[in-house]
């Protein structure tokens, strides 16, 4: 056993508090009250500016639009988050009080003393605060903290309500309609129909509807396109388990995946199988694009096509079912 004495250290304790210079002087605590307030109405503000100048701005149809808008909107976010925060971080350093406190603490049970404690010295930082005492801080407090998630609110809501957003039957048909052509997808001056010939034994081609380049991006281009694109196949007829459902053979099924709506575009020849890129989700083209591996739960729908009188290939009709994902209005 060693002879070396314990040594033992006396608790330094905590050094003594040093008061600010506000503490002394109410014109500086004044000021700092001030300072506080000021920046939740900054917060306000800049909440209330983003949502005025979201209507102000001209509308989203161009990219410079869009790039002006989301500039106005994560600026009206920034400032008015960061200043909650940052006017929170100063109240809390210069009119809180900061001297430091220490809780001893025995065991893991609370005893009743230790409770009675605890409230004291919650109501004592409530009281330190200054709510009470403040009521122009604690106004623009809930002023800023009511206003700050309107920028992202008001968007939201308000493209929702947009070109009939909120009517869910449209979610339901697309563009494909009897006797539309069927058009390489690409540039309005690249875009073609496509006929019976030009679809080969496994050859595939990325469809789009006719008149869909005529749109504009104001008359919902991108969200038509997002719908109606199609994987257009054409397989030996014996290779398919339905051949009467084909034409010769040629196969045109939605582009979308029926899990999360990524686009189904990896085509595996051999196989005849038709592969999303985002979670593997794996369809059997000769077998109605239903699903043989993955996390999606249905087949691809499958888009009714024929031939017109000059040899092209037309849709017979729009998809028989709503394409991508599943929704609250889906019956099945």
């Amino acid at each position: 056993m060693s002879n070396v004495p314990e040594q033992r250290f006396e608790n330094p304790g905590l050094p003594p508090h040093t008061p600010r210079r506000n503490e002394s002087d109410p014109k500086l605590k004044r000021r700092d009250s001030l300072i506080v307030t000021g920046i939740f109405g900054l917060s306000a503000l800049a909440s209330i500016a983003a949502v005025v100048l979201y209507f102000v701005l001209p509308s989203y149809t161009t990219l410079a639009n869009i790039r002006l808008g989301n500039l106005v909107l994560g600026l009206g976010l920034a400032i008015g988050f960061g200043g909650i925060g940052l006017a929170a971080v100063y109240w809390a350093k210069a009119l809180m009080n900061d001297e430091e406190m220490v809780e001893k603490r025995a065991t893991s049970r609370t005893s009743p003393e230790d409770q009675a404690q605890a409230v004291a010295i919650m109501r004592q930082g409530i009281a330190d605060s200054g709510v009470a005492r403040r009521p122009f801080i604690t106004a623009a407090l809930g002023g800023a903290l009511a206003l700050v998630p309107l920028p992202f609110l008001v968007p939201l809501i308000g493209n929702l309500g947009e070109r009939g957003g909120w009517d869910i039957s449209r979610l339901k048909h697309t563009m494909w309609d009897r006797g539309r052509r069927l058009m390489t997808d690409g540039p309005h001056d690249m875009s073609r129909p496509i006929k019976m010939e030009d679809v080969t034994i496994g050859s595939v081609f990325h469809v789009i509807p006719e008149g869909l380049n005529d749109l504009s991006h104001a008359e919902g281009y991108a969200e038509e396109k997002a719908k109606a694109v199609v994987l257009l196949i054409r397989l030996d007829e014996k290779d398919l388990k339905e051949p009467e459902k084909s034409l010769d053979g040629i196969v045109a099924f939605s582009k979308i995946c029926t899990h999360v709506g990524c686009p189904v575009a990896l085509y595996e020849q051999q196989t005849h199988h038709l592969l999303c890129p985002c979670h593997q989700s794996t369809f059997d083209v000769s077998d109605g694009a239903k699903v043989v591996f993955g996390p999606a739960k249905r087949p691809l729908p499958q888009l009714p096509i024929t031939v017109d009188e000059d040899g092209y290939i037309i849709a017979d009709g729009d998809f028989p079912e709503p394409v991508g994902p599943s929704y609250w209005e889906r019956k099945k």
